[in-house]
């Protein structure tokens, strides 16, 4: 079979064309980066672009939160020693716990637990919404995220996937006091806050 469509080698691209094309490409995505990947990501702005677009800003704070989640996972829990499996948790326990946070402060509750064990909550923060962390750790198990985001109340069931401690990390970043008033029901050990 004859294909009529084969171009004139005199119409393919040379090599010493390839090499600029492929060179222009490493510049552009080089230019990208500089400009808007690094500010963007990790609020690193060589070039000032990222401050003028608001780029940096928002690479500043994803590396903040994420600095902070990583701390938080990594503070001591010795104070909240996991229940042992040979210590069954017999009663249902209904507390309610409330901490204030001024600007830019964060705190972290933690509930003990045994795997398996499951813990209805309701949480609510006054006046306006809060970062948080809904995270486990234990001697074994140095951070688990359950779930994360941005939010004024949440309610649900936690259910511990391993035995140890398990809660919620919160950063308020209003410019306004906010109060947020946790109530946990279950089968657990304690809740307490750790800061």
């Amino acid at each position: 079979m004859h294909n009529a469509n084969i171009p004139d080698p005199s119409e393919l691209p040379s090599s010493k064309q390839l090499l600029k094309s492929t060179i222009i490409a490493l510049i552009a995505a080089g230019a990208i980066l500089l400009a808007i990947v690094l500010p963007a990501e990790y609020g690193i702005d060589p070039t000032g672009i990222g401050q003028l677009t608001g780029l940096k800003r928002m690479g500043e704070i994803k590396t903040t939160l994420a600095q902070e989640v990583l701390e938080a996972a990594n503070e001591e829990t010795s104070a909240v020693q996991p229940p042992s499996a040979a210590e069954p948790i017999e009663n249902k326990r209904d507390e309610t716990l409330s901490v204030t946070l001024a600007p830019s402060q964060s705190t972290e509750v933690k509930i003990t637990m045994p795997e398996g064990t499951e813990v209805e909550f309701e949480w609510v923060a006054t006046p306006g919404e809060v970062f948080y962390d809904l995270h486990g750790d234990s001697s074994s198990v140095n951070y688990h995220v359950y779930e994360k985001g941005t939010s004024a109340k949440e309610q649900g069931t936690l259910t511990a996937e391993f035995t140890g401690s398990h809660g919620w990390y919160w950063k308020n970043r209003s410019d306004a006091l906010v109060t947020i008033t946790i109530n946990a029901r279950g089968k657990y050990e304690q809740i307490k806050e750790m800061n």
